[in-house]
């Protein structure tokens, strides 16, 4: 069995598509108004139009939220380059059983884990 996709629903797809397109890097596939797919090696990421959510704590992990992840070759160009574009971040680059991960929020409060390339 393996992951296929997964959905985040945002509030101005307009907004998300340019984050994660613009900021993240993300290769689009698909945009429409109420549905846009990222392509990327592993799953597809895909944004869906949704309601508008409530503010919660975003480092508490609720049930019922999803947190993408994403692996990039350099961990700190990557977060760099969220600096960059003044994206929060929710777990500075540090070692974490292994590997490097860091965290940040996307434009709806989201966290978004972003891990290193091993090798």
């Amino acid at each position: 069995m393996r992951l296929t996709y997964a959905i985040v629903y945002v509030r101005d797809m307009s907004k998300a598509v340019a984050f994660y397109r613009d900021v993240v890097g993300l290769p689009l596939r698909f945009e429409s108004p109420y549905w846009t797919e990222f392509a990327t090696e592993g799953a597809t990421l895909a944004l869906h139009q949704g309601e508008e959510a409530h503010r919660e704590d975003p480092q508490r992990l609720f049930a019922g939220r999803c947190r993408p992840g994403v692996e990039v070759p350099d961990l700190d160009a990557f977060h760099e380059r969220m600096r960059e574009h003044e994206v929060t971040c929710v777990q500075e680059p540090r070692e974490v059983f292994g590997s490097r991960l860091a965290s940040y929020l996307d434009p709806d409060g989201l966290v978004f884990g972003v891990s290193q390339a091993k090798g």
